[in-house]
């Protein structure tokens, strides 16, 4: 039997997700709601098997030990608890996570 983890969406990844979606909308509010739709199917397809994506390369700055689902050009950056995956972070793929993008 798979186990299936619950995904809980930080405010400030949910605040990521706004973000990337106003941007997105300035050119075609129907491409920013259909990326949005992709990303979110994405983020809760960790529902399944989290742990088989990798470790962020920050982790040996941050001494954590989160990971992240990669999809387009950003990284949605999680981390595992118990059978809890939170998103804590949703970023474009050129950004480093530095400790004061998580003031969680």
């Amino acid at each position: 039997m798979k186990i299936k983890y619950t995904v809980n969406i930080t405010g400030h990844a949910q605040n990521d997700i706004h973000k990337i979606y106003t941007y997105i909308a300035e050119d075609s509010p129907n491409n920013a709601r259909s990326f949005i739709n992709r990303l979110e199917n994405k983020i809760y397809s960790l529902e399944l098997l989290p742990e088989l994506h990798p470790i962020i390369p920050e982790n040996i700055l941050l001494e954590a030990n989160y990971r992240h689902l990669i999809f387009k050009k950003y990284r949605v950056i999680f981390r595992i608890s118990g059978y809890n995956v939170f998103i804590l972070r949703v970023i474009h793929g050129s950004q480093l996570l530095l400790l004061p993008d998580l003031n969680l």
